[in-house]
């Protein structure tokens, strides 16, 4: 953590500003400490170089493992495609020259696939994570200077209002208790004249008949290495089979949707070695959160106006993308 954070952070209870006792530090990034409200005093630890607001275990407990199982394999950086820089973009609608000289808010961070995209640019990145997915982060981005991580619930977020000039959140929302309530809590975060983007998993008529929401059920009570482990001993049939059947002209999209496999048969940038990892990672990640809550298009776009966000617009891209302007 960067003695600077302690500028925008604020106490997710009652919004009051934090003090700061740090007991240590390394070349000046502050690994361990005290953050205490002036407000109602209350006090979180900084652990790792990271200020935690929330149990280190809770309700995405099994994305923390994941992230911190299967940190690299999504980071452009280390498996040598766009793929996360080619999205961020694309679902945001943002463009580079924009950073420069902005603060950023990840909201749902993970291993920081995003931040890590951002973070290339000079602006200042924060990462927010309700797992400690935020250890996976830090080991990712241990050399970017311009990058702090803090593990809170998007429903407390620790930041004075207005914090920010540009905050997105993909891929997370559908994963919360209330995600009418995450998306309202996420336009207080930007600046006036900031802006702010979101991906979420969409809600239609034939959603829940997907074969994922037939066996989450079972899947999302096992223990996470354990089905972790049943996913690695199927993926070597299912992989093939589904390398076929997702294939197929017409045929294959409803095998996709009937058979709870990511294979990403379509993706050219990806070897077919990687290709098998992501099967395998996008699989527990499918099958083993606590929540999957889809959302329509007007059940999203409300939340957001509510939250004080204008000129809501959808966007051209996978999955159920907005974004709009802080007034």
């Amino acid at each position: 953590m960067h003695a600077s954070l302690l500028d925008l952070l604020a106490c997710p209870d009652c919004r009051d500003s934090l003090e700061l006792a740090a007991a240590e530090t390394e070349g000046g990034d502050i690994v361990t400490g005290t953050l205490a409200c002036r407000g109602c005093g209350r006090t979180h630890p900084v652990v790792g170089g990271i200020p935690r607001f929330v149990a280190m275990e809770n309700y995405a407990t099994s994305f923390g493992y994941q992230w911190n199982r299967f940190r690299g394999e999504q980071i452009d950086a280390a498996n040598g495609t766009r793929l996360s820089e080619d999205r961020l973009y694309g679902e945001t609608g943002w463009r580079r020259e924009w950073l420069p000289g902005r603060w950023i808010l990840d909201v749902g961070c993970g291993a920081g696939r995003f931040l890590e995209v951002v973070s290339r640019e000079k602006c200042r990145a924060v990462g927010v994570d309700l797992s400690r997915a935020v250890d996976a982060a830090r080991l990712t981005l241990k050399d970017r200077g311009n990058v702090d991580l803090v593990q809170a619930s998007i429903e407390a977020l620790p930041f004075k209002p207005g914090a920010f000039d540009l905050c997105y959140c993909i891929g997370v929302i559908q994963h919360t208790p209330s995600p009418r309530r995450s998306l309202a809590a996420l336009p207080a975060m930007v600046k006036s004249g900031g802006r702010l983007a979101v991906t979420i998993y969409e809600r239609r008529r034939w959603t829940t008949l997907n074969a994922k929401y037939l066996v989450r059920p079972i899947t999302r009570r096992m223990n996470k290495r354990a089905l972790l482990l049943a996913i690695q001993a199927l993926m070597p049939l299912l992989f093939p089979l589904t390398e076929v059947l997702f294939r197929l002209p017409l045929a294959g999209r409803l095998f996709a949707f009937a058979i709870p496999v990511a294979n990403y048969v379509g993706e050219a940038r990806l070897s077919i070695g990687q290709r098998y990892r992501w099967a395998v990672l996008d699989t527990f990640d499918m099958l083993s959160p606590e929540y999957d809550r889809p959302q329509t298009e007007s059940e999203a776009a409300e939340a957001l106006a509510r939250g004080g966000l204008a000129g809501i617009v959808r966007r051209q891209a996978a999955g159920l993308t907005l974004a709009g302007i802080k007034p």
